[in-house]
C-alpha cells in the first residue's frame, strides 16, 4: 500500500486525470450498456467541445465548411449526416495541429417563412428566429464543434447590408441591370424563378408546379461576362473531388467560342428594348442581314413586328427582326444574328429540318452577300471590333451562347432588398453604400401570395432621391436567396465588422475554403453562383482567390423506406403493409405494394426523427450509424438492421478496455472486500512460482530462448495490426473521406486486438501504442465514448509505461490533445498483373517503400515469382502504375500485351 501511495504522489497526473464517470461511480463497469453511454455524453458534453481560436498561419490553416441550413425548423437525418461529417472532419485536422475553421450559420431568408407567416399568422422574423434558437440546439447536442462566436444568418441586416453591397458593385461594374423580360414564374409560390430553378420537366424546383411564362421588369446579375473565367476556373480545384460537378457545370457553362452584343430594339424611332445576341462571328457584324427571334414572348406585346428594328451596333444599320422557329439557332439561345455565312454548316439529325441563316436569306430573298477574309484578318478585324464595343459598354465579351443571366428578382418580401431607387427625374439608381443597409420594415401581418408585401408599406416604399432631391419609391422586389449564400463563408472570418465585407488580412490568410461538404444537389446553383461572385470579388481585390473552394465532399441523401400501392401509387405507412413471402402486400386488400427507397418525406411515411434516435441510442451511436457501411458520396438507406453492427463494436472495444485494465494489476476506487478474490491471487502467486522454476530448469540446461511469442502472436504482429490499420485510416481521412472505410478499418483492428493474449497485453508497449491508436483515432467519430475510453487507459497504464515518450503519446492530456497516429513502417507491397485490360493477379515483393519501386526491381522480382510466370510468358510491358488503395496496400499494375502464338 504504501508502494502505491507513492506512485500517485510521483504520478500526480492520474489524480488530475478527467475521469468522469468512472470517477463518480468508483469502479469501471465491465458491460457497456445503453445508460452508460447516456451517462458518458453527459459527463463529458462540455468538455469535449474544441475550436482551434485564433488563426495566424495560412500553411496552419484549415477551413472546413459545411452548407449552411434553411432554418425549417427541426434538423432531418440529412442534415445529422452533413453535419457530422464536417464535425469529424473538423477535430481530425486539430488532431494534426491545424488551426481549423469550423462555422456555422443560418441561409434565413427564403419563401418558407412567408408562407408561414401567411398560413399560420406568425411573422417571418418571429418563425425563422425561433427555428433558429431549437436547430442550434439539437447541433450542439450532436457534439459539432462549430465555431459559435463566428455564427450568422442572412436575414439580420449586419449581415444583408454586405450583401446590397456587393449588388452596388456589380452594378457599378456593369454586371447587374433591369430589364423587360419573359420569365418563369411559379403559379403556387407567385413567384419569379431563375432559369436554374426550373426542372427539365418545366416544373419549379420548389414548389413542384408547371411554370409559366410572364413579362416582368426584373433585375439580372451578367454572369454570362464571367464564362470564360468560370469554365477555366474548373481547372483549379481538386479533380478527383470535383470530377462529376466539373463535368456538370462545364456542360452548363458551356464552350467559350463567341461574343455577346447589345442591339438596340426600335419602332417609330424609339428604343423600346434592348437584346443581348450571341455570335461566334464578331469579325463579321457588319454583313448581318437581320436578327433572328424564337418566340414573340421576348419581345413586348405590343411590338409591330412589321416596322420593328435592331440597331446594328458596329455601323448603325437598322437590321429587320423575324419572329421564326424555322432557323437553326446557336445551342441554348434563343436569338441570333442573320450573317450568312454558315452555307456549309454541317446540321445534327434532329436538325435537318431547320434552315441555316445563308438557306434562310435565300428563301426571304434576302442577300447573302459577306466579307471574306483569311484566318489572321478574321481575328484582327475580331478584335477591333469587340475592343470598341467593350469600350462603349455594347457587349463584347466572351462566352458561350448557353449561358443565360442570372434572374435575381423576387416578388416577395422576406428577402434582402434591392438596394436601388425609382425616380422620375434621374430614372433608377443604387442607393448609396454610406446608406446601407436598406432595412426591411416591420410589418403586422400578410394577406395574399403573388404580390409583394413591401408595396403596401407606404411609409417604407416613398422616399427621398439622393441624387436631385425629388420624389422616389424603393425597388419593391427582394433578391433570390442564392445571392445571400453566394458568399457568406467570407462573412464567416470577419462577421462582426460594420466597415467592411471582412478584413483583407483575415480573407488573405483564410480564403480559399478548403473542404467543402454539401449537397451534390447543389452543384449547379449554389455552386456555380458561389463561384461567380467569387471571381467578381477577386476582380475587384476583395478577395485574394477567384475559386472558392479548394476540395469538395458531396454527400447523398438519406433515404427511407416507402410503401406504395402498385395500382394508384398512393403511399402507405409501414403499419399498413404485411408480406407474402419477399412480396409486399396491403394489410387489409391483399394488392401488391411496391417497396423502394426515397428521400425521406413526411408525405411518404419514411421520415426518422434524429431527436428519437439521440435519445435512444445516444449521440455517439447516432453519430458512428450515420456514417458506418456507405461512403459519404453515396446514398444511405436507413435501416434499424445497421444498428447492431455499431452497438456491438462498441461493446468489443469496451470489452478490449475491460480486459486490459484487468491485466495491468493497478487498482482504482474503492476496494469491495470478496472471498472471490482470494482464488486469483494464490494462483497468481502459483504462476509466479512456476515462472521461477522454468527459468531455473532452462538455465541450468543452458537452454534460455527469448519467448515473445504465444501461438502466432507477437509484439512484432500487433505492431502490424496497428501500422495496418493507421495507414488505411489516414488514407481515407487525406485522401478519399470515406468515413465508412474508416470505421470498417477500426473495427477490423478492435477484432485484432481482442485475439491478443493477456501476457502481451500485461508486457507489451505495442499492445498499450495500439490500444492507445485505436481510442485516439476514434475521437473524432465518437468524442464522449473516446474520452471515456482514454479516462479508463490513462488509469491503467504501468508508471514504466513506454508509450508516454517513445510513441509521442502525453498521458497527462487528455485525447483530444494526442498527436494523431502515424504508420511507422511499410506494410505488404503487392505487384498487381493485367493483361489487355483485364486484372490476372497479384505477387508479393515484400516490405518496401512503394516510393522506392523502379520497374528493374518489380520485373526482376516476377521473373522468379514461379506463380507469375504463366502471365509474363508470351507479353511485353507497356507500362506500369504505382498506386495506394484504399487499404493501405501499394500496388503496382504493370499492363501487359500479349503476342499471338501460332
Amino acid at each position: 500500500m504504501l508502494t502505491f501511495l507513492t506512485v500517485l504522489r510521483k504520478k500526480s497526473f492520474y489524480v488530475k486525470q478527467l475521469r468522469y464517470v468512472y470517477a463518480q461511480q468508483g469502479q469501471w463497469e465491465d458491460k457497456l450498456t445503453a445508460e452508460l453511454k447516456l451517462q458518458i455524453e453527459e459527463a463529458w458534453k462540455d468538455k469535449c467541445h474544441q475550436t482551434s481560436g485564433k488563426i495566424n498561419s495560412k500553411e496552419k490553416k484549415m477551413y472546413v465548411l459545411s452548407m449552411f441550413p434553411y432554418p425549417s425548423g427541426k434538423l432531418h437525418l440529412g442534415h445529422v449526416r452533413v453535419y457530422t461529417i464536417s464535425d469529424v472532419m473538423a477535430r481530425f485536422y486539430r488532431m494534426q495541429g491545424k488551426q481549423v475553421i469550423h462555422p456555422m450559420g443560418w441561409d434565413a431568408f427564403g419563401l418558407p417563412a412567408e408562407n408561414a407567416a401567411i398560413e399560420k399568422g406568425i411573422l417571418p422574423k418571429e418563425w425563422t428566429t425561433a427555428n433558429i434558437e431549437y436547430m442550434r440546439a439539437q447541433l450542439k447536442k450532436m457534439a459539432c464543434t462549430f465555431d459559435w462566436d463566428r455564427e450568422i444568418a442572412t436575414c439580420d441586416p449586419s449581415y444583408y447590408k454586405w450583401t446590397q453591397f456587393i449588388f452596388i458593385k456589380l452594378l457599378e461594374s456593369g454586371f447587374a441591370y433591369r430589364k423587360e423580360a419573359p420569365v418563369n414564374w411559379d403559379p403556387i409560390d407567385q413567384t419569379v424563378l431563375a432559369d436554374e430553378q426550373v426542372d427539365e420537366n418545366g416544373c419549379s424546383w420548389r414548389s413542384g408546379a408547371k411554370v409559366e411564362k410572364r413579362r416582368l421588369n426584373q433585375w439580372f446579375i451578367r454572369t454570362s461576362a464571367f464564362a470564360p473565367q468560370l469554365f477555366d476556373g474548373l481547372s483549379e480545384v481538386n479533380k478527383d473531388d470535383w470530377k462529376d460537378i466539373i463535368k456538370m457545370q462545364k456542360n452548363w457553362i458551356g464552350k467559350c467560342n463567341g461574343h455577346s452584343f447589345t442591339y438596340d430594339l426600335i419602332l417609330d424611332g424609339k428604343i423600346i428594348d434592348k437584346l443581348q445576341i450571341w455570335t461566334d462571328r464578331a469579325e463579321l457584324l457588319a454583313d448581318a442581314k437581320f436578327v433572328g427571334i424564337r418566340s414573340a414572348e421576348f419581345l413586348s406585346s405590343d411590338c409591330d413586328l412589321t416596322n420593328l428594328r435592331a440597331k446594328n451596333p458596329v455601323n448603325g444599320e437598322l437590321l429587320p427582326v423575324f419572329v421564326t422557329e424555322k432557323i437553326l439557332y446557336p445551342v441554348g439561345s434563343d436569338m441570333i444574328v442573320g450573317i450568312p455565312s454558315d452555307q456549309n454548316i454541317k446540321k445534327p439529325e434532329s436538325c435537318r429540318h431547320l434552315l441555316s441563316v445563308y438557306e434562310f436569306c435565300q428563301e426571304m430573298n434576302i442577300s447573302t452577300s459577306y466579307e471574306l477574309l483569311s484566318k489572321e484578318e478574321a481575328m484582327a478585324k475580331k478584335k477591333v471590333i469587340v475592343q470598341k464595343l467593350l469600350s462603349e459598354g455594347r457587349g463584347g465579351y466572351l462566352t458561350s451562347s448557353r449561358l443565360r443571366d442570372w434572374l435575381i428578382s423576387r416578388q416577395r418580401y422576406w428577402g434582402t432588398p434591392i438596394p436601388a431607387i425609382h425616380c422620375n427625374q434621374c430614372g433608377v439608381l443604387p442607393v448609396p453604400a454610406e446608406h446601407l443597409p436598406v432595412v426591411l420594415p416591420y410589418l403586422s401581418g400578410f394577406s395574399k401570395k403573388g404580390h409583394s408585401a413591401l408595396k403596401d408599406c407606404t411609409e417604407w416604399l416613398n422616399t427621398q432621391c439622393h441624387n436631385c432631391g425629388g420624389p422616389a419609391v424603393r425597388e419593391t422586389d427582394t433578391m433570390d436567396t442564392f445571392v445571400d449564400s453566394s458568399w457568406y463563408f467570407i462573412r464567416y472570418l470577419d462577421p462582426k465588422n460594420s466597415r467592411e465585407i471582412a478584413d483583407k488580412t483575415l480573407t488573405d490568410l483564410s480564403l480559399p475554403v478548403d473542404l467543402y461538404i454539401g449537397g451534390k444537389e447543389h452543384a449547379t446553383l449554389h455552386l456555380f453562383y458561389a463561384r461567380f461572385i467569387c471571381h467578381f470579388l477577386h476582380s475587384i481585390g476583395l478577395v485574394p482567390a477567384r475559386e472558392p473552394f479548394t476540395r469538395l465532399l458531396t454527400q447523398g441523401m438519406v433515404k427511407g423506406k416507402t410503401y406504395r400501392l402498385q395500382e394508384t401509387g398512393k403511399y402507405l405507412t409501414p403499419d399498413e403493409v404485411v408480406f407474402d413471402g419477399e412480396d409486399a402486400v396491403e394489410k387489409d386488400t391483399g394488392e401488391p405494394v411496391i417497396a423502394t427507397w426515397e428521400k425521406m418525406s413526411k408525405s411518404k411515411f419514411n421520415g426518422v426523427e434524429p431527436e428519437e434516435i439521440f435519445d435512444k441510442y445516444g449521440i455517439d451511436t447516432s453519430r458512428l450509424l450515420i456514417l458506418a457501411n456507405v461512403p459519404p458520396r453515396g446514398d444511405r438507406n436507413w435501416s434499424d438492421e445497421t444498428i447492431p453492427g455499431v452497438t456491438n463494436w462498441q461493446n468489443r472495444i469496451w470489452t478490449v478496455l475491460t480486459s486490459f485494465r484487468k491485466v495491468s494489476f493497478y487498482p482504482r476506487g474503492d476496494r469491495n472486500w470478496s472471498d472471490e478474490t482470494i482464488p486469483g491471487v494464490t494462483n497468481w502467486q502459483n504462476r509466479i512460482w512456476t515462472v521461477l522454476t522454468s527459468f531455473r530448469k532452462a538455465k541450468f540446461e543452458s537452454d534460455v530462448q527469448t519467448i515473445s511469442k504465444e501461438g502466432n502472436m507477437s509484439s512484432e504482429v500487433i505492431t502490424k495490426f496497428r501500422d495496418v490499420a493507421v495507414k488505411g485510416v489516414n488514407y481515407h481521412m487525406n485522401s478519399t473521406y470515406f468515413l465508412s472505410s474508416v470505421i470498417s478499418i477500426l473495427q477490423g483492428f478492435t477484432n485484432d486486438l481482442l485475439k491478443v493474449p493477456d501476457s502481451l497485453k500485461r508486457s507489451s508497449p505495442e499492445y498499450e501504442n495500439a490500444l492507445a491508436s485505436l481510442i485516439i483515432i476514434l475521437y473524432p467519430f465518437a468524442p464522449h465514448f473516446s474520452a471515456e475510453l482514454w479516462s479508463g487507459f490513462t488509469t491503467a497504464v504501468k508508471e514504466q509505461s513506454k508509450i508516454t515518450n517513445s510513441k509521442g503519446i502525453d498521458l497527462e492530456k487528455q485525447v483530444w490533445e494526442q498527436p494523431w497516429p502515424q504508420e511507422k513502417s511499410f506494410d505488404r507491397c503487392y505487384v498487381g498483373i493485367q493483361i489487355d485490360g483485364v486484372k490476372k493477379g497479384h505477387f508479393h515483393i515484400g516490405c518496401v517503400d512503394p516510393s522506392s519501386l523502379t520497374p528493374d526491381f518489380v520485373f526482376a522480382k516476377a521473373d522468379k515469382d514461379k506463380r507469375v510466370l504463366k502471365f509474363w510468358k508470351n507479353a511485353k510491358i507497356v507500362s506500369y502504375e504505382i498506386s495506394e488503395t484504399f487499404s493501405g496496400v501499394t500496388m503496382v499494375w504493370l499492363e501487359h500485351e500479349t503476342y499471338a502464338l501460332h
